[in-house]
């Protein structure tokens, strides 16, 4: 790990604080590139307004701030990226990499969950539509540095996902990978939740002969019931006192070796050390429940 080229990133939507779950996908991606002696970068993903609390994304720097996760640069907005979203639209219309498309989520339930391409030809205008790419490129499986080669259901890799959606806000498979590569983003460090929509990411890239990053799912904190720790299952936010003790909680659920006398450090000489003993490989595979 001496590539001066990594450029890793922090991308969370401002949909409710930073909770435990969050520090794991932060911590990692920012350990990842730091390792690398590469840059690690945070950009806000608030392109879907219904779902965005007011304050969270102030918070969620904030709290970034307080842990010591300090980013390079400046933070990138999405809301402030609507034009390359429209750029890389009217470059997938101009190619007739793209269609139209009415039918409703119920109809696609009917037919099995995915989309099978029902409007492909049909040769409808915005009105009332949802934009879907032409499928040319579908990827059956990655390799993710952490777990190998990961197999695709065909389903997912072949169909003609929306890239904007019908009620005018962006898609997130779009906008992700149109800032990745704007940020220059070389690995995509993040939780295991979003192993799914990788492939349609790939695909993306492909569209737009685009080279892809590198992949590395995290395993996933889950609740004592088993759930993934998330905004929708209302974990508690991060603890606003002494970022030190979380901090070892989240270095051992990744795997990573803590110093028996981390007591005595402070916050950046505890980063500074797991920094140096970074380690992929003591990564766990499987998810983990936390007290």
């Amino acid at each position: 790990m001496t590539s001066s080229t990594c450029t890793g990133r922090f991308a969370p939507s401002p949909s409710g604080e930073l909770h435990f779950g969050s520090l794991i996908a932060a911590l990692g991606s920012y350990l990842d590139a730091r390792a690398q002696h590469g840059r690690w970068l945070v950009r806000i993903e608030d392109i879907d307004p219904p779902r965005e609390v007011p304050g969270a994304a102030s918070a969620i720097l904030q709290q970034l701030d307080h842990y010591g996760l300090h980013w390079d640069g400046e933070v990138l907005w999405q809301s402030q990226r609507h034009e390359a979203y429209r750029e890389a639209l009217r470059w997938l219309q101009q190619h007739r990499q793209s269609y139209f498309c009415r039918c409703s989520r119920s109809r696609i339930q009917q037919t099995g969950g995915y989309y099978d391409g029902h409007c492909r030809d049909a040769g409808y205008g915005p009105e009332n539509a949802a934009l879907r790419l032409r499928q040319h490129h579908p990827v059956y499986q990655f390799h993710d540095l952490l777990r190998g080669d990961v197999v695709a259901d065909a389903a997912l890799a072949q169909e003609d996902f929306i890239i904007h959606r019908r009620d005018g806000l962006f898609a997130y498979n779009l906008a992700v990978v149109v800032d990745d590569h704007f940020q220059g983003v070389t690995e995509v460090v993040r939780g295991a939740d979003l192993i799914e929509p990788t492939v349609r990411q790939i695909a993306l890239y492909e569209q737009f002969s685009w080279p892809a990053p590198a992949w590395l799912h995290l395993p996933l904190a889950l609740n004592p019931d088993g759930n993934k720790l998330s905004k929708q299952n209302h974990a508690p936010p991060l603890p606003t006192g002494d970022p030190r003790p979380t901090l070892v909680n989240a270095l051992r659920f990744l795997g990573q070796t803590v110093s028996t006398g981390w007591q005595d450090l402070s916050l950046s000489q505890l980063l500074e050390q797991a920094i140096a003993a970074w380690d992929r490989r003591s990564i766990p595979r499987q998810d983990g429940a936390i007290r």
